[in-house]
């Protein structure tokens, strides 16, 4: 009850302040400073408040965050996998970015949100335990090598791109600054939209090593877009245990449309296994031991059967059974890119209102009722080689107006597969994907 009634009363001031704003820069003022002041594009505006950089949040939360972050994970996978081809995204930079997007959220389109994305913790906790996800994620791989030589990466960085000109709320910006350390720069979607997605593409590439270009494709940006808000997921680990390439060979894959040649890593070490009904799985872990990528094979003639069952639940029972072994282990080298609208999903999963002009509800942003979400729009790409794994993800919110056994165990992954790569101390799912063909 004290919950709502502070939302009430948060959505009536958020009025009040965005009517003075737009009064204030109609006069060409700097928000009540009394200040002349010519903001133009490509200026960045933040918060006066610094990013928490210790935030003291409860481990109840965090198991929440994570539990929910799983859920959404694989609902969105099921939903995904109706696709055809593999598929590779990050589940974490969907949350993140929809989760800054979820802070100006109000009354029925902040319910869905929650509902869809798996949002356990009410506000400001949830932006609390992102903030702390975060920043735990940071600190992983200290002394561990990345799979190209170099240190270890695991960056989770944010950004917003505003229209010059327009009146967003100062408590918007300020979870969006004390919780995801998100700086706002200024652009003229309205003169020029195609300069600004130039612009937020050129920031993710820099951002992903060059990893994911061309994030939002032209047309995605239109002269009624107000907002983007950006996040962009880097990865690069070695393996624990490295494979030799001289054991790697030309072997056989089972694709749908047939079997395919594919060179095949191979060695004989202790991995996490588990076997269930109409699967096996292995678990890789990463130099440092801190996160792991976890791969389901489903028996032969069996994938779909066995696709249609994973969601939250079974991957928290998956990682739950893992244990240690000697495991001979054969498996493909890999890479790709997908990339994908996420918005169709999300209205399936239920999220709808946010996607509406005249229902949506993102007063919390500016103080009005005209704003929603136009795209949902998401990229990642991914390679797995002898060495390790390097996987980057993007994802962009367009927000506008109308407009234990004692044998060796053989794993030999020549048929599709599912793979997921977490954080093994929080359970955080980082990236999850799906390989039917690795020559693709």
């Amino acid at each position: 009850m004290i919950y709502r009634t502070f939302k009430h009363l948060k959505r009536n001031f958020a009025l009040i302040t965005s009517l003075l704003l737009a009064l204030t820069w109609a006069a060409g003022c700097d928000g009540g400073s009394g200040e002349e002041q010519e903001i133009k594009p490509g200026e960045t505006i933040k918060s006066e408040k610094q990013r928490i950089m210790e935030p003291q949040v409860p481990e109840e939360d965090m198991e929440l965050l994570s539990q929910g972050n799983t859920e959404f994970a694989f609902d969105l996978y099921s939903q995904l996998r109706n696709e055809e081809g593999n598929l590779f995204y990050s589940p974490l930079s969907i949350s993140v970015a929809l989760a800054m997007t979820y802070a100006g959220a109000e009354g029925d389109t902040e319910t869905e949100m929650a509902d869809v994305l798996k949002f356990k913790l009410p506000e400001p906790g949830i932006h609390e335990a992102f903030n702390a996800l975060d920043q735990e994620l940071e600190s992983r791989g200290e002394d561990a090598e990345g799979a190209d030589g170099d240190a270890f990466r695991l960056r989770v960085v944010n950004a917003l791109w505003g229209q010059t000109g327009y009146s967003f709320l100062d408590t918007f910006l300020d979870v969006l600054a004390l919780n995801y350390g998100a700086g706002m720069t200024l652009l003229d979607f309205m003169s020029d939209p195609e300069a600004g997605r130039v612009l937020i593409n050129d920031w993710v590439a820099e951002q992903t090593e060059d990893r994911i270009k061309d994030l939002i494709p032209q047309g995605a940006i239109t002269n009624g877009t107000r907002l983007v808000l950006t996040n962009a997921v880097y990865f690069n680990a070695s393996w624990k245990e490295s494979f030799d390439e001289d054991m790697t060979q030309d072997g056989e894959f089972t694709t749908p449309e047939g079997p395919v040649t594919v060179p095949m890593m191979q060695q004989t070490t202790n991995y996490g296994y588990a076997e269930g009904e109409n699967y096996q799985a292995v678990e890789l872990p990463y130099d440092g031991d801190e996160l792991s990528m976890v791969i389901l094979v489903p028996d032969a003639g069996k994938f779909s059967e066995v696709e249609a069952g994973v969601n939250g639940a079974f991957v928290e029972n998956l990682v739950s059974s893992i244990g240690y072994t000697e495991v001979v282990l054969k498996m493909p080298k890999f890479s790709f890119t997908d990339s994908f609208s996420v918005k169709k999903m999300l209205k399936a999963m239920g999220m709808e209102a946010a996607f509406k002009p005249g229902d949506a509800n993102f007063s919390g942003i500016d103080g009005s009722f005209e704003l929603f979400i136009q795209d949902v729009i998401h990229k990642a790409f991914v390679a797995v080689d002898e060495a390790g794994t390097e996987a980057a993800a993007a994802t962009a919110v367009i927000v506008g107006i109308t407009s234990e056994p004692d044998e060796q165990i053989e794993v030999t992954i020549n048929r599709p597969f599912i793979f997921f790569i977490r954080d093994i101390e929080t359970g955080a799912v980082v990236f999850v994907g799906r390989v039917v063909d690795p020559t693709a």
